[in-house]
């Protein structure tokens, strides 16, 4: 009896103290005001409602969503919720200015993931400022679209390229690569067979995880049509077939099966990786889109559990022609380092659902780059002119780096571009004859310096060449463009991208901020806001004035030790 009125008086303490948090960063920090939340209840009836709501309301919807989270865990069963942080990312080791006598070529495969953009948007909506390795500046960047041309003739994206300079360090030069991808004939999409593979294990029990997940397929299976398949593989302990391959005009029969999902169990995710992909295999459309949905959090614990096993098994299914995307949702144990490897491994993406807005622009607005592949394995290569440029370092995109000799071996792995999908890759470049932070290297005893060939003067900065495949290709093609040394006002493009690069790198405290503040942040982001149709853009400039707000609070904290 007493263990009984303990553990109900300590949950109640934990109710409490999750109100009272909430009160107090309702009071500590500047309230935001977020764009007008969507009425009606969570689980949206059509995709045309989907697709019509606005942005989220971040604050005010942050902190109910906490205390649904905390309260779900106090209703639990013991073990069904994990009680401690266990959340896992990466170490991000920052690029650095590279000198270009000594490495004159900068070879990476491009990333359209956004998970981490939306995860970050989770933790200040929360309260917090998020870890270094939670921040990968690109996929922030990638986060937004911009106003790059469509593609002409045949190929399948557009190349962009800018030049201004550098709004941190004015001595400083920052260039930007553009790719915009074809968009989708809506009057014509491609057939789609989709497996839907979702985690039911005991973790995924929160209002933020499964009940998010099965709302969110739902508004996907919303918009498929008779010409379109779909199944649902389950996985826990064991993994199982809930939905047999069904034709996407059986809404109902689709949603009945959502509904009855509920989670309990361990968490076999090998098992079910691999049931999903042998689903999608039965089922192959070809010159469709054959596609598994992973919806997890990513706690995998028995079976196949190292990430080098899981991105093995991956590796092997992906050959059948099948793309993996991965929505990572929930907090307190999100394996954001396993999933963003899985996704890579498996020629897809990772999106991060913090909330049902989110669900609604990866999986209705943005379905078809998120679900449609329009060029795979996707490289970068640009070369620095030693006459023109003395260092350059890019922004973000650490671990998608590559080897200069892979950018020509067609059996390399590298990103893929969905259709419609824009990639921004950001250079910020010191000219010639400015001074290069970092340590110099002596001179070579026994080599000379290398001669520059009669191109260098010709006032190219840069040349960047792109390689691709065809979705069903294993031959690449190669685009290229030159870059001339003439910078230009500022336009658009460069002025909110360069904005959200540095908001990327105040997080990250880079050991490369120049003259950076959340208060300039601010000011580029509202000047370049440009056209904003969904709020997007506006709801960025919430996510600094919050992160400043943290910022301040936390040095007032330390100020007080």
């Amino acid at each position: 009896m007493r263990v009984r009125i303990w553990a109900l008086v300590t949950a109640l303490v934990v109710v409490a103290a999750v109100f009272a948090c909430a009160k107090k960063a309702a009071v500590d920090i500047p309230s935001v005001q977020p764009a007008p939340p969507s009425s009606g209840p969570v689980e949206v009836d059509s995709a045309k409602e989907a697709a019509s709501a606005p942005p989220p309301a971040l604050f005010a919807q942050a902190r109910s969503s906490s205390l649904a989270r905390a309260v779900g865990g106090l209703a639990g069963r013991a073990g069904d919720v994990t009680p401690f942080n266990t959340e896992a990312y990466d170490h991000i080791e920052e690029n650095r200015f590279r000198r270009v006598d000594a490495d004159p070529l900068s070879t990476f495969s491009i990333d359209v993931d956004t998970a981490s953009y939306a995860n970050v948007r989770r933790f200040l909506s929360d309260g917090e400022l998020p870890p270094a390795g939670a921040v990968r500046t690109e996929e922030l960047i990638n986060y937004f679209r911009f106003g790059y041309p469509e593609p002409s003739g045949s190929d399948p994206f557009s190349i962009t390229t800018e030049l201004a300079a550098c709004p941190w360090n004015p001595k400083h030069r920052l260039a930007l690569i553009g790719l915009q991808g074809r968009a989708l004939d809506e009057r014509d999409p491609a057939p789609r067979n989709l497996v839907f593979l979702i985690d039911v294990s005991g973790s995924m029990m929160p209002g933020d995880k499964l009940p998010l997940v099965r709302t969110a397929m739902r508004m996907l299976a919303d918009v498929l049509t008779e010409r379109d398949r779909v199944a649902i593989v389950v996985y826990a302990g064991a993994s199982g077939l809930v939905l047999p391959s069904t034709s996407g005009d059986q809404k109902e029969r689709i949603h009945q099966a959502l509904a009855q999902l509920e989670a309990g169990g361990s968490t076999n995710g090998a098992e079910g990786i691999q049931l999903a992909y042998e689903v999608a295999r039965r089922n192959f459309i070809r010159g469709g889109v054959n596609r598994v949905i992973l919806a997890t959090d990513g706690d995998f614990n028995v079976g196949v559990t190292s990430q080098s096993d899981l991105v093995q098994l991956i590796e092997h299914e992906r050959k059948s022609g099948i793309f993996l995307s991965v929505l990572g949702v929930g907090t307190g144990n999100l394996k954001d380092s396993t999933m963003e490897k899985l996704a890579d491994k498996g020629n897809g993406n990772y999106s991060y659902l913090d909330s049902v807005h989110e669900a609604r622009k990866v999986l209705v607005r943005e379905a078809g780059g998120t679900l449609e592949t329009i060029a795979k394995d996707v490289k970068i290569q640009v070369e620095f002119n030693p006459r023109e440029v003395a260092a350059y370092r890019l922004i973000g995109y650490e671990n998608r780096l590559l080897k200069h000799e892979d950018f020509n071996d067609d059996k390399k792995d590298a990103g893929e571009i969905g259709a419609g999908h824009s990639v921004t890759a950001l250079y910020e470049i010191v000219p010639a004859g400015e001074k290069v932070d970092g340590a110099e290297v002596d001179p070579l005893k026994y080599q000379r310096e290398k001669g520059q060939s009669g191109a260098a003067g010709s006032g190219e900065l840069l040349t960047v060449k792109v390689r691709y495949k065809a979705p069903d290709g294993d031959t690449s093609q190669l685009l290229s463009r030159v870059v001339m040394n003439r910078p230009s006002q500022m336009t658009a493009n460069l002025g909110f991208a360069s904005a959200v690069a540095e908001f990327g790198m105040l997080l990250r405290e880079s050991p490369s901020l120049g003259n950076v503040s959340f208060e300039s942040v601010r000011a580029r982001a509202t000047k370049f806001r440009g056209e904003d149709q969904e709020g997007y853009r506006a709801q960025f400039v919430q996510l600094v004035d919050r992160a400043a707000s943290l910022r301040e609070r936390d040095a007032a904290k330390l100020s007080r030790r």
